[in-house]
């Protein structure tokens, strides 16, 4: 038995690095079940009416993987792929403050770029079929499930609005954000024609 040199073993919390140095994404049971409760949650949506003629026990099976997909998002994906999280905190007088954070960049933790574009295309494709799903069943009449797809799209809005507000800067809001990158492409897009003439 070869005994194993203290240099050579991770420190504690270094082991996923230390495992998957070769590999761009580090954490791939959090990326996995990042996209895995969104996607099913979809897909239960749009086969359930052919698999089953149980309007609840689709419902509630849909229902159950919304919220384990916002708890996921929110909890541990957030903060593990991304290095950003939110939350809402109520202070003695009852008031409700939004929180939103995001992991300084230091050379340790270092964030994988195919981790963010696995959580952020999910985090914004996703809410777009929710919203195609209330139009659609809006125009059909399909009634009885309309709060199911209210739902749907509320959980994965909510998640998405926390997490730009963490990327963007929770002080700052959106509006301001939006402006000022317009502002910016149109003083880049000036600066271009006054060097071309």
């Amino acid at each position: 038995m070869r005994r194993q040199d203290s240099t050579e073993s991770p420190l504690f919390g270094e082991e996923d690095n230390f495992r998957l140095k070769q590999s761009n994404i580090k954490h791939p049971v959090a990326s996995f079940f990042h996209l895995f409760f969104r996607t099913s949650a979809i897909l239960v949506y749009l086969v359930c009416d052919a698999i089953s003629s149980r309007f609840i026990v689709c419902m509630v099976t849909i229902i159950l993987l919304l919220s384990c997909d916002f708890w996921t998002v929110k909890n541990v994906s957030g903060r593990l792929l991304v290095g950003l999280r939110w939350w809402n905190q109520v202070d003695e007088d009852g008031r409700s403050h939004w929180i939103f954070e995001s992991r300084k960049s230091d050379g340790v933790n270092k964030i994988s770029a195919a981790e963010s574009q696995v959580f952020w295309l999910g985090l914004i494709v996703c809410p777009i079929f929710w919203v195609v799903f209330v139009f659609s069943t809006i125009f059909s009449f399909n009634i009885k499930w309309l709060v199911v797809v209210i739902m749907g799209l509320v959980l994965q809005w909510a998640n998405l609005y926390g997490y730009v507000r963490c990327k963007l800067g929770g002080k700052s809001s959106l509006r301001n954000m939006a402006k000022s990158y317009l502002s910016g492409q149109v003083f880049k897009q000036a600066m271009k024609e006054t060097t071309k003439s």
